[in-house]
C-alpha cells in the first residue's frame, strides 16, 4: 500500500502468543514468511480503517540536524491524500503536530497553518497533546486551536473503545505550558490515573490506547509512571493495543498482553521518501494491522 511500491520496507509481523505461531513475539523479517503465517488470518472487512500519523513538528524555520519542518506540509499533502483514498473512520495525530517558538503568536499561527489541512482529511479527527505542542502555547491555548475541550478522553466506535492520554504534567501534577518544564519529565498525574480507571471498568468493549509518550520504556521519552498505568491497562483485560509516537522511530513491545507500537516521526529527513504515516484497520475479532506508507513499518497481531 506504500505510495512508492519499489521502496517498501519489509513486513513486520507480530502474531499474538495465543495463536501459537511463535513464542515471545519474535519479529518476522520476511515477506515470504510473513505470507505464510498469515494463511488463516480474519478474512472479513475490518471493522474500523483509522488514519495514523505523529510528530509532524510544523514550523516555518530552518533545517535542524535531521528535522525539516517545512517540508512537513508536502509530506501531510501526500499522507492525506493516501488517507482519504482508504476512507478511514477516523484520524489520529499522536502528539507533536508543532514545534516550538519564540512567541504566542508565531505558535499560534504554526497550529493554524498545519491542522488546516490535517483537518481536512477527515471530519473524525483526533489529536493527542505532545511536549512540543505546549512549548509556548497553554494546554487551553492549544486545545482552543484545535476546537477541542479536553487533553484526555474517551470515546466509543461500534464494537470498540477507545482511550487518548495526555502525559504532559510535571511530576509535581502541573501541566506543561510556556516552557514550565522539562522534556524528560512526562507524567499521568493521580487525577487522570484515576479517570482512566473509571473509563476501563465502565466499558465492556475491545479497546485500543492513543498516547505520545512511551509507556513502554524508563529512558528518557518513558512516561515516568508508566508502571502504574500498564498495571490499569493490564488489570482491565480490555486493552489490545497501545499506539504511541515521541521517539520518532519504529518500535514495538509486548508487554502483559498488550502491544504498544511506537510510529516513526513525519518530521525525520527531506524529501517525500522520508515521509512516514499509517492505515491501521481493526478487525472484528480483535486483530489488528498497520498498513505503513514509506519509513512507517508494517504489524500485524491478533487481539
Amino acid at each position: 500500500m506504500r505510495n512508492d511500491p519499489s521502496a517498501r520496507e519489509p513486513i513486520v509481523l507480530l502474531p499474538h502468543n495465543r495463536r501459537g505461531f511463535f513464542r515471545d513475539c519474535t519479529l518476522i523479517l520476511t515477506a515470504a514468511t510473513v505470507s505464510d503465517l498469515a494463511i488463516g488470518a480474519d478474512e472479513t472487512e475490518p471493522a474500523l480503517r483509522i488514519g495514523l500519523m505523529t510528530d509532524l513538528h510544523h514550523a516555518d524555520k530552518a533545517p535542524v540536524g535531521t528535522r525539516h519542518y517545512r517540508e512537513t506540509l508536502d509530506k501531510l499533502a501526500e499522507a492525506g491524500r493516501e488517507l482519504q483514498s482508504q476512507r478511514p473512520d477516523f484520524i489520529v495525530e499522536l502528539g507533536d503536530i508543532i514545534d516550538a517558538a519564540d512567541s504566542v503568536d508565531v505558535e499560534r499561527r504554526y497550529l493554524a497553518t498545519i491542522n488546516r489541512p490535517f483537518s481536512q482529511i477527515c471530519p473524525d479527527r483526533h489529536y493527542v497533546l505532545g511536549n512540543h505542542c505546549v512549548d509556548t502555547l497553554t494546554k487551553a491555548e492549544f486545545l482552543g486551536g484545535i476546537e477541542r475541550e479536553n487533553s484526555f478522553y474517551s470515546f466509543d466506535r461500534g464494537e470498540f473503545h477507545f482511550i487518548v492520554l495526555d502525559a504532559c504534567f510535571r511530576g509535581d501534577g502541573e501541566p506543561y505550558g510556556r516552557r514550565n518544564f522539562v522534556w524528560t519529565d512526562p507524567n499521568i498525574p493521580p487525577q487522570e490515573l484515576e479517570w482512566l480507571r473509571g473509563d476501563l471498568e465502565q466499558t465492556a468493549k475491545k479497546t485500543v490506547v492513543f498516547a505520545h509518550q512511551r509507556l513502554d520504556v524508563s529512558d528518557s521519552h518513558g512516561v515516568k509512571n508508566a508502571p502504574a498505568v500498564r498495571q490499569l491497562l493490564e488489570s482491565s483485560g480490555k486493552v489490545l493495543a497501545v499506539l504511541q509516537g515521541h521517539s520518532h522511530k519504529n518500535d514495538v513491545k509486548h508487554i502483559g498482553g498488550i502491544f504498544y507500537c511506537t510510529l516513526a516521526a513525519m518530521i525525520e529527513g527531506s524529501g517525500a521518501e522520508n515521509n512516514s504515516y499509517s492505515l491501521m484497520r481493526i478487525f472484528p475479532s480483535g486483530e489488528i494491522r498497520l498498513d505503513g506508507f514509506r519509513k512507517q513499518a508494517d504489524y500485524h497481531w491478533h487481539g
